[in-house]
């Protein structure tokens, strides 16, 4: 049986052997140029080459993001980018603008295209003009409800269809904001967004020199732009009924330890429905874990209809259950060289976050040392190299956390 795809976001290269190692199917970056993520890092022309070679190593795929809305002087530039992309063997480029697929199937017509969800794709008439236009997958608005996508599938066959399954939410439709723009000069559908819809908003007289005024939304706080984040890992079998064959993680501008945490539960999650059906949902682990990372309320959004209760009044978003300590390098002997993140002590207990059997067990701290192999009481050196005693054995890529609750 073929399982749903796991699809996660990679804002650099780091990050994409994170979203890899924790168990995404599939990841989807961005270039230096036409993303919408412009102030993620993103990669050159040469680290993608590099990222594809790894990511298909691994029997993986990578996607990119060309979902920025062209503009005359881009016609040029975007050709020659889409030729490369082919030629470096891409699995598909998503994209937004109706001229930059008519480019892409011009100069590079065996470069597979899947629809961005700025497109606002939103009934089965639209999905089937893209269809007859040679695109294999739209990534849906998220807007849509369970059921509006399973009559989309129905009538569109063969069409793929993706959908987002957690991450944050954008107040505008489909993320098509002008408040950016407007506020600060910086297009979100250039891929310059602010985020101002989290900013914290108030009212002032400019006649006098007064301090702000409190808005107030039923005495819960002054966020009144800020949506609750999508979570639906409890409706995998839901997702997949409606016909979804991708589940999507937003966060391309998110890090490390967030990417590994989310992806780690939706894996789990996931491979658990596949071996038990809906009994995995008795299972409280995957929502625990997701709140185990930064994180502003969850919604299932419009999945099943109308939901007046997507917007996150009381903060921009929480700091999560527990703290990332530490990455881990290497492993040997009892002792894990790692790179110190958050600041930790001997006696503290450490929780591992692996993709592996030792996830989630604990060990307490009884020993650190630099790498002049000097015992370190209190490691408050942001991203220095230490060494650990610890009696789990750990791997490369694994994470350390402490609880903060």
């Amino acid at each position: 049986m073929n399982k749903v795809e796991l699809l996660a976001p990679a804002g650099n290269f780091s990050k994409l052997k994170t979203a890899l190692n924790f168990g995404a199917d599939a990841v989807y970056v961005g270039g230096k140029a036409f993303s919408l993520r412009a102030f993620s890092n993103n990669f050159t022309e040469e680290e993608l080459i590099e990222a594809v070679k790894y990511t298909h190593d691994l029997n993986k795929k990578i996607y990119v993001t060309v979902n920025a809305f062209m503009k005359n002087q881009d016609i040029e530039k975007l050709s020659s980018y889409f030729e490369f992309l082919y030629s470096i063997g891409v699995d598909a480029v998503i994209v937004t603008d109706p001229g930059a697929i008519y480019l892409a199937k011009s100069v590079a017509p065996n470069l597979e295209i899947h629809l961005s969800t700025q497109a606002n794709t939103l009934n089965k008439l639209s999905c089937k003009f893209w269809k007859d236009l040679g695109v294999k997958r739209i990534v849906l608005a998220r807007e849509l409800s369970l059921n509006e996508i399973k009559e989309i599938k129905d009538y569109n066959g063969d069409l793929e269809l993706e959908a987002f399954i957690h991450g944050a939410m954008c107040i505008s439709y489909s993320g098509r904001c002008l408040l950016s723009n407007y506020l600060t000069g910086r297009d979100s559908n250039r891929g310059e967004c602010v985020q101002a819809c989290r900013w914290n908003y108030g009212i002032k007289d400019l006649s006098k020199e007064s301090d702000y005024f409190p808005i107030e939304e039923d005495e819960r706080g002054t966020y009144i732009l800020n949506s609750k984040d999508l979570n639906l890992i409890n409706y995998v079998g839901e997702m997949l009924g409606a016909g979804v064959c991708s589940f999507k993680i937003e966060g391309r501008m998110k890090g490390e330890y967030y990417l590994a945490t989310v992806i780690n539960a939706y894996r789990r999650a996931i491979d658990e429905y596949y071996e038990k059906g809906d009994d995995y949902k008795n299972n409280p682990l995957y929502m625990t874990e997701l709140k185990k990372t930064f994180h502003r309320a969850f919604t299932t959004a419009y999945a099943f209809g109308d939901n007046d209760e997507t917007v996150n009044y009381e903060n921009s978003q929480s700091t999560g259950d527990s703290l990332f300590i530490a990455s881990v390098l290497d492993y040997s002997n009892g002792v894990a060289t790692v790179e110190m993140r958050n600041r930790f002590q001997v006696g503290d207990t450490l929780e591992v976050l692996s993709p592996t059997d030792t996830f989630n067990k604990t060990f307490t701290v009884t020993s650190i040392t630099d790498e002049k192999g000097e015992e370190v009481v209190d490691a408050k050196r942001v991203q220095q190299i230490l060494k650990v005693k610890c009696d789990i054995e750990l791997r490369q890529g694994d994470m350390l956390r402490r609880s903060i609750i």
